[in-house]
Parts: C-alpha cells; sequence; structure tokens
C-alpha cells in the first residue's frame, strides 16, 4: 500500500505541470459549453467511468450552482452502444456516436491507459472528420491516441491504477477552470 501511494506521489509532482494546460482546457470548454457546444467523452473501463463521472459533474454541478451543460458519455447509452456494437463492430462504438452527436466546435475528450484502443482511436479520427475538437488523456506517451489528438496530456507511469488515479484528478481540475471560467 505504501508503495502504490509512494509511486502515485512521484507521478503527480511529474505531471504538475499540466495544469497551465487543463486550466487552458477548462476555459476553451466553458466557452464552448456556454455558447451551446457539447462535450462527449469516451474511454474502456475504469477510463469509461472517468469519463461518465466528467460528464456528471458537467451536467449536474462541481462544486457551484449553475447552468447544466451538454456533456455526453458516449458508453452510457447501452441500447446504442449494443445496437452500434452488433450491426457494426465494437471499433465503430464511439465513432459512430460522435459522427452523430458531433457538431464543429465540440471537444471530444479520449481516456485511454494505454492510448491505443481501437475504438477510442476511431472515435477521435470520427471527430476530425466532423469538426470536433480532439483531446485525450493517456498513459505513458509517445502513444497513437496522443499523436491522433489535437492536445493532450500524458501520464508517465507503467501503472494503469496510477494513471486512472491522475486522470480522476485532472478530471476534477478541469471542472474547477470550468466553473472558474464561468
Amino acid at each position: 500500500m505504501h508503495e502504490h501511494l509512494r509511486r502515485l506521489t512521484e507521478v503527480i509532482a511529474l505531471v504538475e505541470e499540466e495544469s497551465d494546460r487543463i486550466q487552458v482546457w477548462g476555459a476553451k470548454l466553458a466557452a464552448v459549453l456556454r455558447g451551446g457546444g457539447r462535450l462527449m467523452a469516451c474511454g474502456n473501463g475504469g477510463s469509461a467511468a472517468e469519463a461518465q463521472h466528467l460528464t456528471a459533474e458537467l451536467v449536474g454541478r462541481f462544486r457551484e450552482d449553475r447552468a447544466p451543460f451538454a456533456a455526453i458519455a458516449l458508453h452510457a447509452d447501452t441500447s446504442s452502444v449494443t445496437a452500434i456494437v452488433n450491426d457494426f463492430g465494437a471499433e465503430e462504438v464511439y465513432a459512430r456516436q460522435v459522427r452523430a452527436h458531433g457538431r464543429p466546435g465540440d471537444v471530444l475528450l479520449c481516456l485511454s491507459t494505454s492510448g491505443a484502443s481501437p475504438n477510442v482511436l476511431a472515435a477521435a479520427r470520427a471527430a476530425h472528420e466532423v469538426g470536433v475538437v480532439t483531446w485525450a488523456m493517456t498513459g505513458r506517451a509517445p502513444n497513437p491516441l496522443a499523436a491522433l489528438c489535437d492536445q493532450a496530456v500524458s501520464v508517465p507511469s507503467p501503472d494503469t491504477a496510477t494513471v486512472q488515479e491522475v486522470h480522476l484528478a485532472m478530471i476534477h481540475m478541469l471542472c474547477q477552470s470550468v466553473e472558474e471560467a464561468l
């Protein structure tokens, strides 16, 4: 247990410099949401849970009571997910939804500890097709997702749990930055 906390503390110190990027993302996202745009978020497993956590904070609230914002966790619509997987395959599960919901200027946040998930990569490519801005939170770089997205924050750890914990901290920082920008 102590070893896990030590590694987590070390990695947080390494990504602390990314807090400026997260603050910029928050200001940009606040402008998109305030202007009627939306955030879409995707990931697999624990990253899907973090995507849903983020969208819940935006539709509900993080700290401040404010108007709800349009934010969609792409894995959460089970009927769409299962229909798309059945008819088009798992790689298209997020990409098809991005093409349906995404409008120019919207934002897609892709979460992947490996940075190599085929369905998340397909979503980022689909976002580019429809004019959606792409941001990624990944594990160690270089990786295909960080290279594909407009901007990325990569967590320099080989440990999936540590990457996910740091992603959650960055999600909370992003929510705080959105609310500060409003």
